[in-house]
């Protein structure tokens, strides 16, 4: 099984999460590989296996300036990814109440509204709960990645 992990992030905070969950996750009969959004566009979603979402929320609730050109793409061509199946692992500080975790949010907004199937619940870490987000992940990736397995077994 492969899964790709799509990291947004302004800080490295996202980016350190994703590399936690590839050094815990990748097993050899689990090839795991992370991708920065930097220039990616829609046609990331016609690889094999399963996607997971790992951003941050930036300015007024907005997605980092690295996944700008791929969640602006994903609303501009509005692919089919009916096949794709995804999480979200959304970084957020709910000081910011308002706009609490959209980044993550609209990822899972628009990955629904194109048709793909959303793996287990969206994840939303709070940066002011200090518990760390590579903590939080581990944690909850386990059961995560169990869904992940049985929904790519399902669609194949």
């Amino acid at each position: 099984m492969h899964l790709t992990l799509l990291v947004g992030t302004m800080t490295g905070t996202a980016q350190l999460v994703a590399q936690e969950l590839e050094l815990a996750w990748d097993d050899g009969e689990l090839q795991v590989e992370t991708l920065l959004m930097d220039k990616l566009d829609g046609t990331v979603f016609e690889r094999e296996g399963a996607f997971l979402i790992v951003t941050s929320t930036y300015g007024q609730g907005d997605v980092p300036d690295n996944a700008k050109a791929l969640y602006e793409d994903l609303k501009a061509k509005r692919p089919d990814l009916s096949r794709v199946r995804y999480g979200v692992f959304g970084l957020g500080d709910r000081t910011y109440a308002e706009t609490f975790n959209f980044g993550g949010k609209r990822f899972d907004d628009i990955l629904g509204e194109l048709g793909a199937q959303r793996i287990g619940e969206r994840v939303q870490h709070d940066a002011s709960s200090g518990v760390l987000p590579e903590e939080m992940a581990e944690q909850w990736g386990a059961g995560w990645l169990a869904l992940a397995k049985e929904a790519i077994a399902v669609s194949t």
